[in-house]
């Protein structure tokens, strides 16, 4: 580092042209990656695992908000001193990433079935060595403080081994079965998809009333209401309630199926609400989940009149081959031909969608692979109900409840190429599936060769349920499992709390119960969990708060601002506005209000070092970390340095607490606020009266030690937030000679009680207080920037001295030639009010009574809406329930203020007359 510091700082802060080195420089000189497992105690470990992007994503801004917090957490807790490890990853995301594979195979005029499974799966695997690690590119750029040498990929080997282990073990368990059930079918997919990846929508459509003829007694009819007369040629019964007085005469009775020469039974279930439609409706159990239910419980049939793309097939007669909307359009007309259709009438549906593609899912039978929750979702409740794993906002935690208790078995298999096999072999000579954790040679019930691997394979969210516990080894017993596992905490999105979240907790309680504690002892559930905790943030939408969408045009591109603000300005603005439980309306207002923050900070290290090169040109040697070791106050130090040594131990421990209960906001706001506010604002400026190395070289010297150490602890304080600013200063600061590799692995700031003084703090208050009244009473007065002019004081005996003691600086900051402590004040304009003070600009220039009175009205009417306010909130039992006990004192306080203030505003304003 250069000897002159300050030199190297240039005039104007740019971040393009220190973020990109750093970021490689982390990297390179592997700053974040942890000890070994054997050099760690468990206790120290704090382990935060990536909610894993896909392979094909690109970073946005719910990725950005993600990583953002994560980040500051894992950086504060290294900072702290515990072994932090933050582990990266990418999911392989079957059917995303085959989507996009087959899309460039269209552009190649080819499909993936043209090209056969094992080319194609070789095709995809190419596909993610040359675009998958884009994302995570991203991250490097971005600073990540993750540990790259645990870097992770779903379907690694090692990820492999324990998919399948935990695929046979749950088979061995009797918790997977396979079946031919209704699943939710995507015709664009090609393939089932979970109750979890629907997403429902309202739309305008019709119930449709049609007329099925009864056999036995021709001539008379029951009338059928639908949404759906598609699927009607796929019918097998019509049902109805056997209570229902309507149909009673029919129970038993048959029905011709419109359209076709089949005859099918009129059956009573009391499923059917007499109430909705004609209270007859078709059964169907081929294309219907309650339909399907119907049909076992009367042993009927099974008739799927669709292909896997939504195409009418040959049990649909003479209308296979068209699509099944077309389809509802000729047999809407072909009934109405035969005078079958009754009606048409306007019907809210609740449309069922692929959340990856759009596109209207099929109820469909289809032999599956499922998974028997009810054994894992029990233990799964169990712990979060007996508090080993805790939710923030805690209100999550009913989320969690009402899913997991209306949990429904989980279809596992997907009918894709690209993701983790299924593990079981189809006998072509018995028929009969052998599963097994290795490529069986034979079959396990009649011994043949003849096996055929199934074509399926398991849903992602299987292989990332699994990640807290595979990633560190399992199912091998593992010194990582020991030390690492059960995780610290879970920082995800509300989209994915089922998705995931819940999933990693049913995996993971089932299966580490199996594996013993480091000691030996047996685990309970307590330990059994994949995390301690799980802290869901919020939305990021924009400025309006509309939710981000490319149709509305509306999507930032995190990249693209952070190289226009710099990545430290983005990641603030999001910690400052990421208030649990709230989304963000993101602001580019704001990140530039954090980009002149972040100049702010540039420009005050500019001042510190241009006065360390002062002082060792008066020869006062300045060494950076002889001067941390020093003391930090002196016996006879003046108040704005035991002010501003007392505000960063009171800030210290608010930032600790507030980051300890995931308040990024309030964090990031009292870091903003001690340094710009406190030290950039008051502190800087205060100091100036003491930085004489040629006149007083003592003075100089000790203002000059507690300068840099306050600058040093800031920066530390500030580094979560903004780590490639404080980097930067703080290497710089120590001139090449840092007692560690990255100020990411220096001490976070902690309270000293012994520095924190109450009554300092409150004196300078009352002087901030007072030279703000000054400076506003001489702007409203005209007074000439430049010029100085005395001050009257009216106030008590214990608060007088506070300013006679420290007239100096007052003089100072607030541009004034004298202090005078008055019994009363003269009756006249240039008077400004405090609970505290009264004190008066003595200026000999005509006053504008009639502006002076419009201020006064102006002051009273926002004291008076500020009392309302507080007024309103002291009487409210949820605010006074809710809100932190030092919020509700702080605003008692203020309304008594409040009170005094009022008063003395009102008898100035009668004194004008």
């Amino acid at each position: 580092m250069p000897q002159n510091a300050h030199r190297a700082l240039p005039k104007a802060y740019d971040p393009a042209a220190i973020e990109d080195r750093w970021a490689q420089y982390w990297v390179s000189e592997k700053i974040f990656e942890t000890a070994s497992p054997e050099a760690i105690d468990p206790a120290s470990a704090f382990t935060i695992l990536l909610p894993p992007p896909n392979v094909t994503g690109r970073l946005h801004m719910g990725h950005m908000l993600n990583q953002t917090e994560m980040d500051i957490l894992t950086r504060w807790r290294r900072m702290l001193g515990d072994a932090a490890l933050w582990v990266p990853g990418t999911d392989h995301a079957g059917i995303a990433t085959q989507m996009m594979v087959e899309r460039q195979l269209a552009s190649e005029n080819t499909t993936r079935q043209q090209l056969g499974r094992e080319p194609f799966v070789e095709r995809v695997w190419q596909w993610k060595q040359h675009y998958g690690g884009a994302i995570l590119d991203q991250m490097r750029r971005l600073g990540a403080s993750v540990d790259w040498s645990r870097e992770y990929f779903t379907m690694d080997d090692r990820l492999s081994v324990a998919v399948r282990e935990a695929f046979v073990t749950l088979h061995e368990q009797g918790l997977i079965y396979r079946g031919a059930y209704i699943v939710n079918w995507c015709p664009r997919c090609q393939t089932a998809i979970s109750d979890l990846e629907v997403v429902h929508e309202e739309q305008q459509g019709n119930i449709w009333e049609i007329r099925y003829t009864v056999v036995e007694k021709p001539g008379q009819f029951v009338t059928v209401a639908t949404t759906r007369p598609e699927t009607m040629v796929g019918d097998v019964a019509v049902a109805v309630h056997p209570d229902d007085e309507r149909y009673k005469h029919l129970h038993g009775k048959n029905l011709r199926l419109p359209l076709t020469d089949r005859e099918i039974p009129i059956v009573t279930d009391t499923y059917v609400t007499a109430e909705f439609g004609t209270g007859a409706v078709k059964v169907t159990p081929a294309h219907d989940p309650n339909d399907f239910a119907i049909g076992q419980r009367h042993g009927l049939p099974s008739i799927n009149v669709m292909d896997d793309t939504a195409h009418m097939n040959a049990e649909a007669g003479t209308y296979a081959g068209l699509d099944r909307y077309e389809a509802r359009k000729r047999i809407l007309a072909d009934l109405e031909v035969q005078n079958l259709l009754v009606a048409a009438k306007p019907h809210t549906n609740n449309i069922g969608k692929c959340d990856r593609c759009k596109t209207v899912v099929e109820p469909r039978l289809s032999t599956q692979w499922f998974i028997k929750i009810q054994p894992l979702a029990d233990k799964a409740i169990a712990a979060v109900e007996q508090g080993y794993i805790r939710f923030t906002p805690d209100q999550y935690a009913k989320t969690y409840f009402e899913w997991m208790r209306n949990i429904h078995d989980w279809c596992i298999s997907r009918q894709l190429w690209w993701g983790h096999r299924i593990p079981a072999w189809h006998c072509g000579n018995c028929r009969e599936i052998t599963v097994a954790r290795e490529t069986p040679a034979k079959c396990s019930c009649c011994g043949s060769a003849d096996l055929t691997q199934e074509t399926d394979v398991l849903d992602t969210w299987f292989s990332s349920g699994l990640l807290p516990c595979s990633v560190f080894g399992w199912p091998h017993h593992t010194k990582d499992l020991d030390t690492f596992y059960p995780t610290q905490l879970l920082v995800t999105g509300f989209d994915i709390l089922f998705f995931w979240v819940a999933r990693m907790i049913m995996l993971g309680c089932h299966f580490m119960l199996d594996v013993p504690m480091p000691d030996g002892s047996k685990r309970t559930l307590k330990d059994a969990v994949p995390f301690r905790e799980v802290y869901i943030h919020a939305l990021v939408r924009d400025a309006d708060r509309q939710k981000m969408s490319k149709t509305k045009g509306n999507v930032i591109d995190p990249i693209e601002i952070a190289q226009r603000f710099g990545t430290d300005a983005v990641r603030f603005t999001l910690a400052a506005m990421a208030s649990p439980g709230t989304d963000i309306a993101f602001s580019e207002a704001r990140t530039e209000g954090y980009r002149a923050f972040a100049n702010k900070i540039w420009n005050s290290a500019r001042f510190i070092f241009m006065n360390v090169e002062r002082a060792e040109e008066a020869g006062i040697a300045v060494d950076p970390r002889a001067i941390m070791a020093a003391p930090i106050l002196t016996a006879d130090a003046p108040i704005e340095a035991r002010w501003i040594v007392s505000r960063l131990q009171t800030t210290a421990a608010e930032v600790n607490r507030t980051l300890e209960e995931y308040r990024f906001h309030e964090a990031a706001n009292l870091v903003y606020q001690f340094f710009w506010g406190e030290f950039c604002d008051w502190y800087l400026e205060a100091v100036k009266l003491r930085l004489d190395f040629t006149a007083d070289p003592g003075t100089a010297q000790a203002a000059l030690t507690t300068l840099l150490q306050i600058f040093e602890s800031a920066l530390r304080l500030l580094s979560p937030f903004m780590p490639f600013l404080t980097e930067e200063l703080w290497h710089v600061f120590y001139n090449g000679e840092s007692p560690a590799k990255s100020i990411a692995l220096s001490r976070y700031p902690q309270p000293d009680s012994a520095l924190q003084s109450a009554e300092t703090e409150r004196h300078f208050a009352l002087l901030q207080d007072l030279i703000v009244n000054v400076r506003a009473a001489r702007k409203d007065l005209g007074v000439e920037e430049k010029e100085q002019v005395p001050i009257l004081i009216r106030t008590d005996a214990a608060t007088a001295p506070v300013f006679q003691q420290n007239h100096p600086l007052i003089e100072r900051l607030a541009r004034i030639s004298g202090i005078q402590i008055a019994e009363a004040l003269p009756e006249g304009a240039g008077i400004r009010s405090t609970p505290q003070f009264d004190v008066q600009v003595v200026y000999e220039k005509t006053i504008d009574v009639a502006a002076e009175r419009e201020r006064l009205a102006r002051e009273i009417a926002r004291y008076e809406k500020e009392q309302a306010n507080a007024d309103r909130q002291l009487s409210s039992d949820a605010f006074l329930s809710k809100a932190p006990a030092h919020v509700v004192e702080g605003l008692r306080n203020r309304a008594e203020e409040l009170k005094i203030l009022l008063e003395k505003a009102r008898a100035a304003s009668k004194e004008l007359g």
